[in-house]
């Protein structure tokens, strides 16, 4: 009965997210926002590894994000790279620089490792900005549209990113569970809980979290190409964004409940469809007001259960089985 249970669990979800895009237009308002709250979903858990599994809250993946949607794109657009194998150029590239922006910042723990990933994302920002010959500077990139092309990523309709995004989800979601359970997973924990103790045991710190930065670095590239495909526009303002990328991945992580394997898939469903709403519907109003009202509604979720909606569903089960017992 347990395994059961724990099996509609998840597939009564997935059944749902299969089904969502026949109960809305093709080229309509909510299929895009649906296929936003998958895409950041993905992201969330690509994070996760690092900040739930490690307790390495960065503020600076928004780099490999960007640099995935910069590498797949810059090799379409100049080598004619079909985006399937500009992706994987994009979490190679991501995967190298996670694994090399991690050897300075291995040693680093709580806000020190925090501002060093902020600064990182910030300088790509800034190198992306002035690099015009290569990234476009601040005018950006636009990605070529055909009519419909599975070899270049590209569909009429937004239905099949919906599945794309979806995909990811599936993908980096299996990652970061099949990681959690591997002896890379009980390592993390080893140095989260207390490095010292760790290195006193035999576990490799330094490996360790080059290790989960390369493996995170990769899913977030992997995100960028995929984002840049559905959006055909970006520069580096969006794709290096710390307030829309970097935070709000990790806002993501922790409202749906950090180091869980459904905190960002909570997180997510819940951030990016309020997040939405509140700017239809107060953005015509004061300056700031939808803003203020969305990170009003964040801070009580917070102060409500610090440990994430996840946490808290969960707790809210077991009053009803022990009030139904």
């Amino acid at each position: 009965m347990a395994l059961t249970r724990n099996s509609l669990q998840w597939v009564l979800p997935l059944a749902a997210a299969i089904a969502a895009p026949w109960f809305f237009e093709d080229q309509g308002y909510g299929i895009r926002v649906l296929t936003l709250v998958l895409l950041f979903a993905a992201m969330g858990q690509a994070w996760n590894i690092v900040g739930g599994l490690a307790n390495q809250i960065s503020l600076g993946h928004a780099a490999f994000f960007g640099l995935g949607a910069y590498t797949s794109t810059l090799l379409l657009l100049r080598f004619g790279v079909s985006p399937w194998l500009g992706m994987l150029a994009a979490m190679a590239m991501a995967a190298l620089v996670g694994g090399l922006l991690s050897l300075p910042t291995m040693r680093l723990r709580g806000h020190y490792f925090a501002l060093a990933t902020l600064a990182f994302g910030e300088v790509m920002r800034a190198i992306a900005n002035t690099w015009a010959s290569v990234t476009g500077g601040p005018v950006g990139v636009s990605v070529p549209y055909s009519e419909g092309s599975l070899a270049l990523m590209q569909f009429k309709s937004s239905v099949p990113y919906y599945y794309l995004m979806l995909g990811a989800v599936l993908v980096s979601t299996l990652v970061f569970w099949l990681v959690s359970r591997s002896r890379l997973g009980y390592r993390l924990r080893a140095v989260k809980a207390n490095p010292q103790a760790a290195e006193v045991i035999g576990v490799d710190t330094s490996r360790t979290r080059i290790q989960a930065s390369v493996i995170s670095a990769a899913l977030m590239g992997a995100c960028g190409t995929l984002y840049a495909q559905f959006i055909f526009f970006f520069d580096p303002d969006t794709v290096f964004s710390l307030v829309g990328i970097s935070v709000k991945v990790a806002l993501i992580c922790i409202i749906g409940g950090v180091g869980t394997v459904a905190g960002p898939l909570v997180g997510a469903l819940v951030m990016i469809p309020l997040e939405e709403l509140f700017n239809e519907w107060l953005s015509g109003h004061a300056a700031g007001v939808s803003q203020l009202a969305y990170g009003l509604i964040l801070i009580a979720i917070i102060l409500l259960e610090p440990r994430g909606l996840s946490v808290l569903w969960a707790r809210l089960r077991q009053l009803m089985r022990g009030q139904h017992v």
